[in-house]
């Protein structure tokens, strides 16, 4: 009996090159040998040549994904946000500024009030903003002198007097704007307050409420997270490859961006090439990833023009509809091995971007070559994606829309497809919605959780470790069939409650 008959599986090399083009749910690893803990995995890698990351996850630059609260809290989790260019260059570089202000995850937005003015309408406070603060001009910069709480505003019987008849007199509850959330809570008990701000430059960057303290320290722990040399967290952000898009990006340098995304649906053009050769001649020091791409020609093109990183995907988002549209693209696996097998050659990192909507996805993605997982579908809904909650058949849901929706691209994402230029804008994605996800700070940890297990179950500690064993053949993979897709899912039920965490 020959070996061969024996053998389990196929290898990496020989199952995606048979012609066939497969997604993540198409194949499935075979265990290997487990001899550690599931603790000793480590997930840290590389967004791009000089950006490292404690955990392989980087939000998408899309408008109803990440902004600036998105990019705070993938931060502190160990990841990085991407802030999506939809929106104009000086909101962009706001943005930016204002992850980069930050040190703990949390976005209020404070409203500021003179001494001298009236609070006639509850409007100036919500759920993520329940205080303003009371400086003497007004305005963030000028000497802060207190607060007032909405609650405390409520139980005014007399709405129209002046703020300095109520307003809690205090100079003594702001705190560096580098202190992280244990220090911030330690300030809390020590000086006995509710609230602090924290402060830049004599300026106010945000207001840190008790309970938002107390309600962050519930989740898993957080790490040190993803820092830069300037201690402040590390944040990206998207441009498009027009010459506006070199002005959009000084903005972005002067804001202390960390990596920019050059953001388009097909990323091997004369247009991106130019871009990349561009950003590296004039900005040196800053990591550019290119992309989107799918094969290993596009790849060369873009690793030869000097990219740090490669974004690949085409069509494999859960809203994009380019291959039904365009009949151009490629399934998610296949194209994340490819493209990883020739970046490796050169160590550039792969982002492998769409197409996630598991752990289990994200394992495939990873051990197939790419460094980080990009994702879009996977945090929108959650409560630091932007835009508000809204209830849709009892169900509360945020909205979703892909870059190449028509909604999306009269904003300006038509850049992204090209057809900025074209008097006819054909739609390469849609809108939608996803129910409530809750925060990222508590789903993402646990998320990253049950990769490991998936680790430990391939025999890899790390993702080079799973990167060699596949390279070296150690790693076997399988086709599934319809059936056994199905099987390796809930079946057979007439109901079940599905729990995440």
């Amino acid at each position: 009996m020959s070996s061969s008959i024996l053998e389990d599986g196929f290898s990496s090399d020989r199952l995606f090159n048979q012609g066939y083009s497969y997604t993540y749910d198409d194949v499935i690893f075979l265990p290997h040998y487990i001899d550690f803990p599931t603790d000793s995995v480590h997930l840290a890698t590389s967004l791009s040549r000089r950006v490292p990351l404690s955990i392989p996850c980087v939000s998408s630059p899309m408008d109803t994904v990440t902004e600036a609260h998105m990019a705070i809290s993938m931060a502190a989790l160990g990841g990085i946000g991407i802030i999506h260019s939809n929106t104009t260059p000086s909101e962009q570089a706001h943005m930016v500024k204002a992850v980069k202000s930050r040190r703990v995850p949390v976005l209020s937005n404070p409203v500021f009030k003179s001494p001298s003015d009236r609070i006639q309408s509850d409007d100036v406070f919500d759920s993520s903003n329940p205080y303003v603060l009371v400086t003497e001009n007004g305005s963030p910069s000028s000497k802060l002198l207190g607060y007032v709480a909405g609650r405390d505003w409520a139980k005014l019987g007399e709405k129209e007097v002046k703020i300095y008849d109520y307003m809690v007199n205090c100079t003594d509850f702001t705190v560096p704007w580098s202190y992280d959330l244990g220090r911030i809570g330690e300030h809390m008990e020590e000086k006995r307050r509710d609230v602090v701000a924290t402060v830049r430059d004599d300026e106010v960057v945000d207001v840190v409420a008790k309970e938002e303290v107390e309600r962050i320290k519930g989740y898993p722990k957080l790490g040190v997270g993803t820092l830069g040399p300037d201690g402040a967290w590390r944040v990206g952000a998207a441009i498009g490859t027009r010459e506006t898009d070199k002005e959009r990006l000084e903005g972005l340098v002067k804001a202390g961006v960390d990596v920019v995304v050059l953001d388009s649906s097909q990323g091997n053009s004369i247009y991106q090439i130019e871009m990349i050769k561009y950003v590296k001649k004039t900005y040196s020091n800053l990591d550019v990833v290119g992309g989107n791409v799918v094969t290993v020609s596009q790849a060369q093109n873009l690793i030869q023009a000097g990219v740090d990183g490669l974004r690949v995907g085409m069509g494999s988002g859960s809203i994009c509809t380019t291959q039904e549209v365009c009949a151009v693209g490629r399934g998610q696996a296949t194209a994340v091995y490819k493209v990883a097998s020739i970046a490796s050659q050169s160590g550039v990192p792969v982002i492998a971007d769409g197409g996630i909507s598991n752990s289990g996805h994200i394992v495939k993605a990873l051990v197939l070559g790419a460094s980080t997982v990009m994702m879009g579908s996977f945090l929108a809904g959650s409560s630091e994606a932007p835009g508000a909650y809204e209830y849709q058949n009892g169900r509360r849901i945020k909205k979703y829309r892909g870059m190449g929706s028509l909604e999306a691209m009269t904003k300006g994402s038509d850049q992204r497809y090209l057809g900025d230029t074209a008097k006819l804008k054909i739609a390469q994605g849609v809108v939608g919605a996803v129910a409530d996800k809750g925060s990222v700070l508590k789903f993402i940890p646990y998320t990253m959780q049950a990769v490991k297990q998936g680790f430990q179950d391939l025999g890899a500690s790390s993702l080079q470790s799973g990167h060699d064993l596949l390279r070296t053949s150690v790693l076997r993979l399988e086709v599934r069939t319809g059936a056994a897709q199905v099987e390796g899912g809930v079946h057979g039920l007439v109901s079940y409650e599905k729990k995440s965490f």
